[in-house]
């Protein structure tokens, strides 16, 4: 007997040391959601950060509208017609997330979990010892029955939209995606397939290799450069975060102009000079008249 009493607590022993290295070990790897949307001057715009072991590993910071579809009965109790709820991302909303090597993901809930937006990031390595990261899925879950978006819903529940087979902001990886410029990403709906539009704009990402904590690898070209100049256009690519190419092309648009009135105005310069010296030169040579019979005749 006391034998069996000695194996059994042995054995309970054993069971409470094995809890406690998986509490441990779950403490160690706590991971926590940040809003910092608090910091943005743009009310619009919203800041997240998932962190880990008081780390940050991941920060979203964007603004984002939706467009989610949903059916009305119509006036006669018969038929059924689609309507349109459009609405936008709270800065109040509550944050989740995981981080990885080559998975992370950041989840985002308000309403009481009436809706919830979710982003899954992958990291790929790729020829030569290159990486990218990339956003690989997109989901979103909503409630019609929650009437602020949805009046009047016809049979209101939960459902869930998913983008299918996405590979969205391919970026090196260290380095964060900044776009001013809207993306849009197209999902489909267990809703009986309806089309749900999560479009994205001011927009500033990165899911892994964050250096410091609540600071994105790079700063926006904004923030170092106060002032456009040629000698920027060279530097800008070398230092800034990767700017979608949207952005690029606009800012080349912009630019355009200032580089062609550079080389104008060089070109002016260079031909005034060239005529100054041309004029200095022709002046110093003497003058032979333009008759020379007068001699002949002397």
């Amino acid at each position: 007997m006391a034998m069996g009493r000695l194996g059994f607590s042995t054995t309970e022993s054993a069971r409470l040391l094995l809890l406690g290295v998986l509490a441990l070990s779950v403490v160690l790897a706590e991971q926590e959601g940040e809003n910092l949307s608090g910091l943005s001057n743009n009310p619009d715009k919203a800041i997240f950060a998932v962190r880990e072991n008081g780390t940050t590993c991941l920060m979203v910071e964007f603004a984002v509208k939706f467009l989610v579809p949903y059916d009305v009965l119509a006036l006669n109790g018969i038929d059924l017609i689609t309507e349109q709820a459009a609405f936008t991302l709270p800065r109040g909303a509550e944050i989740e997330g995981k981080c990885g090597n080559t998975e992370s993901e950041i989840h985002i809930a308000w309403k009481n979990n009436a809706y919830t937006l979710r982003f899954y990031f992958s990291k790929e390595f790729r020829d030569k010892g290159s990486a990218v990261w990339k956003i690989s899925k997109v989901q979103f879950v909503y409630d019609t029955s929650e009437t602020s978006h949805f009046i009047n819903a016809y049979n209101p529940g939960k459902h869930t939209a998913s983008t299918h087979r996405l590979s969205a902001l391919v970026t090196p990886a260290g380095r964060s995606f900044v776009c001013l410029a809207q993306q849009t990403l197209t999902l489909i709906s267990s809703d009986h397939q309806k089309v749900i539009t999560v479009s994205m704009y001011d927009i500033q990402i990165q899911p892994f290799d964050i250096a410091s904590d609540f600071m994105f690898s790079e700063q926006p070209v904004s923030v170092m450069f106060n002032h456009l100049t040629v000698l920027t256009l060279f530097i800008v690519p070398l230092l800034a975060a990767y700017k979608c190419i949207t952005d690029q092309r606009e800012r080349l648009e912009e630019t355009l102009p200032l580089i062609l009135g550079f080389i104008l105005a060089l070109i002016i310069v260079i031909t005034l000079t060239v005529y100054h010296f041309h004029l200095k030169l022709t002046a110093t040579q003497p003058q032979l008249p333009r008759d020379r019979s007068m001699y002949k005749n002397m």
